[in-house]
């Protein structure tokens, strides 16, 4: 996904070759970038096919309509973005809070390195599509739930094994999902990735409560003072 998840390069026109799904691929990674850059709306079918090398016959055999080959996109290309940018470091993150941390961190020195911000393909999408179609909604809002959910059941693990007391682990992931893409929104309007990092230490603000007999008796105590 890199910071706008993984952004691949433009395809060069090929010579026809029998090979159906390399010609899909091909369509799949000139629409991802068409989309990411230009939007939806503003990418042709003609454009699409003269980028891809191939003709409408073969663009309609894999993708009918230009709706089947966004609905492509984002279930076969935004989702996997998500996973490898998300899922995976936060799965493997000695704790929620850890891999939150290691996503915002290693998004934002990509962003610095590449030197610009085309933002979040998801959150790109969502924008222009939610309220347009109800298969486009549904498709991006299940890539959002399922990055939520990961969030949350990590926090859930943490908690099994004695950490993060009480915060609410759905909360905290809308939060850490929220929070993300609207610093990549932020990003793309400035050009600066430097609010994901900003974005990060409001994050890491939100700590859990004390726990032990300390806090307990404090507790009491400001119960008995209302």
């Amino acid at each position: 996904m890199s910071g706008e998840f993984a952004k691949r390069p433009a395809s060069r026109r090929r010579k026809r070759t029998n090979d159906p799904e390399g010609m899909r691929r091909r369509v799949l990674d000139v629409a991802e970038d068409s989309f990411q850059a230009r939007g939806y709306h503003a990418s042709s079918l003609g454009d699409l096919m003269a980028a891809a090398g191939v003709t409408g016959g073969a663009l309609h055999h894999h993708f009918p309509t230009k709706k089947a080959l966004a609905l492509a996109v984002i279930g076969e290309r935004v989702a996997a973005a998500v996973e490898k940018t998300w899922i995976e470091p936060v799965l493997a993150a000695a704790s929620a809070r850890e891999g939150v941390r290691t996503v915002f961190g290693a998004v934002a020195a990509e962003l610095e390195q590449q030197g610009y911000v085309r933002g979040c393909p998801l959150n790109n999408l969502a924008h222009e599509l939610s309220l347009a179609d109800d298969e486009f909604r549904s498709a991006l809002a299940g890539i959002f739930a399922g990055w939520r959910q990961t969030i949350a059941d990590k926090m859930r693990a943490d908690q099994t094994n004695g950490g993060e007391g009480g915060v609410d682990p759905d909360r905290f992931a809308a939060l850490a999902v929220a929070a993300y893409s609207g610093a990549m929104s932020m990003a793309k309007t400035s050009q600066d990735a430097g609010v994901l990092r900003e974005c990060l230490k409001g994050l890491e603000s939100v700590q859990p409560p004390p726990s032990g007999p300390a806090a307990r008796r404090r507790r009491r105590v400001l119960v008995h003072i209302r």
